[in-house]
């Protein structure tokens, strides 16, 4: 094993892990919400996004028609996901 690239590894195995939690939450929310049921608060619901899962909250959202009226969500995720992929871009430049 090549253990220079280990931490390059570790951090896409960390992006996978939380955009499919991301996507999984998203999901469960939506299912609790037709329900009627115990829901998954806003705030765990961006937080997920801050963490690195932007992209998975994101295609929750799209593929589950969740959230998409609230203008936090609908404008804010994609804004989080732009400022995360600047903020890589800007790491591996310099």
């Amino acid at each position: 094993m090549n253990w220079e690239k280990l931490p390059l590894y570790l951090g896409l195995g960390y992006l996978a892990c939380v955009n499919l939690a991301a996507f999984a939450v998203y999901g469960w929310d939506k299912f609790a919400a037709r329900r009627g049921t115990r829901r998954v608060r806003e705030a765990t619901l961006l937080l997920l996004a801050v963490l690195g899962g932007s992209a998975g909250a994101i295609l929750g959202m799209c593929l589950f028609r969740h959230k998409t009226r609230h203008l936090l969500f609908s404008l804010g995720l994609p804004l989080i996901l732009l400022a995360q992929l600047l903020a890589a871009a800007a790491l591996l430049w310099w």
